[in-house]
């Protein structure tokens, strides 16, 4: 029996932690701004294979938003009179219809992103917010043809369509208040991201409530005044108050003032939105990542 003289190594434990272990928050935030340039380059590339396989390609990320405002009009703004009491209706519809998609995509969508990547975070790790931010990041790139077609239409249908516009039937002029639409943007695309991080988190555990979100959504659809306008629900006190604080509908309407009416919107829009936005952001952020241990485990 050979006795063979025992080394012991030392090996430094100061830069080593657990690899489930969830990191403090300015930490893991750094992580997560490192994986950008990822995130953006795989967002772009499942954005482009998602429709390599359709004959129409990319144009569908144009056509759908345009089919479902059509299908809208038609049943709302011919059938059901919604467009009564609203001046240029066709404007107001593309507005609402193409603006609460993005967000109810990244709500839907966002809602799977754990779930969906299961396999991956089980086999690396990474911050764990990179999957429902990878789902907001997709949408926006989805997002940039259908905006463009969207102004393209506010400027058009009042001409296409002069019965439906209530007004002088002339091209929408290109007011200075236009230049606040990224404002806008901005502080939707802040809403969309704490949505998405919230619901991934809720069906982290329970995938089932991805359905449920998914008719929850529907009912926001109408809750949003994307059809018509609020108004109609003023003898109704307490329902008019809940949509008009709803920040979906406070989306809708600053963006609506903005390219439609050219106005610029009332300084407790802009307060009730910024709130909304930045308030979700920080909720949903810190909300996610105080979960970040458990998203492998079940």
């Amino acid at each position: 029996m050979s006795t063979r003289p025992r080394h012991v190594v030392v090996v430094p434990t100061d830069d080593l932690s657990p690899v489930l272990a969830r990191p403090p928050l300015p930490v893991y935030l750094r992580r997560l701004w490192h994986r950008r340039h990822f995130v953006v380059a795989d967002s772009r590339a499942r954005v482009v294979s998602s429709n390599r396989a359709n004959l129409l390609g990319s144009i569908w990320l144009v056509l759908n938003p345009l089919l479902d405002g059509a299908v809208y009009f038609v049943l709302f703004g011919l059938v059901l009179t919604g467009s009564r009491g609203i001046e240029n209706y066709p404007g107001y519809l593309i507005v609402g219809v193409f603006l609460f998609q993005f967000t109810i995509q990244c709500l839907v969508q966002g809602s799977r992103a754990i779930s969906g990547g299961r396999p991956l975070i089980r086999s690396f790790s990474f911050p764990r917010a990179v999957l429902p931010v990878a789902v907001v990041v997709r949408q926006v790139i989805r997002f940039l043809p259908a905006l463009i077609t969207m102004l393209v239409l506010v400027m058009l249908l009042p001409v296409a369509l002069p019965s439906m516009a209530d007004g002088d039937p002339v091209r929408q002029p290109l007011a200075w208040t236009w230049l606040l639409l990224p404002v806008v943007l901005v502080l939707q695309l802040l809403l969309s991201t704490g949505l998405a991080l919230v619901a991934a988190r809720v069906t982290a555990r329970i995938p089932d409530l991805t359905q449920i979100i998914a008719i929850l959504a529907r009912f926001w659809l109408y809750a949003s005044a994307v059809f018509f306008s609020i108004d109609r629900f003023a003898d109704y006190p307490v329902l008019h108050a809940v949509m008009q604080v709803n920040p979906m509908y406070l989306v809708l309407d600053a963006a609506r003032d903005l390219l439609l009416y050219a106005t610029v919107p009332s300084a407790g829009t802009w307060a009730g939105l910024t709130a909304w936005s930045v308030g979700l952001l920080v909720v949903g952020t810190v909300w996610f990542w105080r979960g970040e241990e458990s998203y492998g485990r079940s």
